[in-house]
């Protein structure tokens, strides 16, 4: 079994930006690729507001990937209109409280983070904000909400994140190929995801 990591952040402003390539590259994997998405844990809880400066570097942050990843899309009303805080473990307990609900909506609660987060000025660091897209997404709002800070889903988060470290990850987006009992890095490429089809095919 060939098993594909893609270790992220739903609250990763690079990750958003490698989100077209990482769908194209998912539309071309062979069939006995199992993918498994690893959360990585940005930045701990937090009820502080974020400091001056990391809001400056965010924000130059974004203006950069739009400069190298054309297209990305971020709405900086978010800067204006929300308090932010340096907090994305929230975001990362929902993707895991609402596949506990269904698995099928790992992905669907990560895009919902993504687009909040980034085009729609919500701040995904609000527990409020998180259980109003797990409802939004059909789930069962006070079920979601119970799970979003229990032991289970804190463990798993922990869990996922020491994955991240055996797999060697230090930033993300991060893809790594466990086959035959080796590891392998394989290139993030934001544009095409045909030099990651090519490493793993190699």
């Amino acid at each position: 079994m060939t098993t594909l990591y893609y270790v992220h952040d739903p609250m990763c402003s690079w990750c958003w930006a490698f989100r077209p390539t990482w769908e194209r590259l998912r539309a071309g994997l062979a069939p006995d690729i199992e993918v498994r998405r690893v959360l990585g844990g940005l930045a701990p809880d937090s009820a502080e507001p974020m400091p001056a400066p990391m809001r400056a570097y965010l924000q130059q942050t974004w203006q950069r990937i739009q400069q190298v990843v054309p297209g990305t899309e971020f709405n900086f009303d978010f800067w204006r209109v929300c308090e932010p805080r340096r907090s994305t473990y929230p975001a990362c307990r929902a993707v895991i409280a609402a596949a506990a609900q269904d698995p099928g909506q790992e992905e669907p609660m990560i895009r919902a983070i993504q687009e909040a987060y980034y085009l729609n000025a919500r701040n995904p660091s609000d527990n409020r904000t998180l259980v109003e897209l797990a409802r939004d997404l059909g789930l069962d709002g006070e079920r979601f909400a119970a799970e979003l800070d229990a032991p289970a889903t804190r463990a798993a988060l922990a869990e996922d994140m020491r994955l991240a470290r055996r797999l060697g990850v230090e930033g993300f987006p991060s893809l790594v190929v466990a086959r035959d009992g080796r590891l392998q890095r394989l290139p993030c490429d934001y544009h095409d995801p045909a030099p990651t089809l090519a490493a793993l095919a190699a």
